[in-house]
């Protein structure tokens, strides 16, 4: 079978359709899920009971209304790709300094690594 008898691979994804996940977005996907759930332990664990409901609700609501304006894939606000990495990358220090903050430096650091270097890998993917 020779080149012209293969059908032509379509130049782009057609218009109501996305490319299929990869092992990087699933984990840029659980990285973040991480990083909400970290800062809800945080909240609940770090402070005294009226204010660990308020923590342990508005940490998390904060970094997912952060997410879903600037760095999810239907952001609310299209906004240049390395303004995108740098507040992708202030969740994930918030996640860390909150695991270490509750005396689990060790989980702060290898989430940190993790979720810095799947970033660095998935915002490279889409810069391609």
């Amino acid at each position: 079978m020779s080149d012209t008898d293969s059908p032509a691979a379509p130049a782009g994804t057609a218009p109501g359709t996305r490319a299929p996940l990869s092992a990087i977005d699933i984990m840029a996907f659980l990285c973040e899920l991480f990083a909400i759930a970290s800062l809800a332990i945080w909240g609940f664990a770090s402070w005294p009971f009226p204010w660990n409901i308020v923590a342990g609700i508005g940490a998390p609501l904060l970094a997912i209304l952060v997410w879903a304006l600037f760095v999810s894939p239907r952001a609310v606000f299209t906004v240049h790709p390395f303004v995108r990495g740098i507040v992708e990358l202030l969740v994930y220090a918030a996640a860390t300094i909150a695991w270490w903050s509750l005396g689990q430096a060790w989980t702060g650091l290898v989430f940190g690594v993790v979720a810095v270097t799947t970033g660095v890998i998935a915002g490279r993917r889409r810069l391609a």
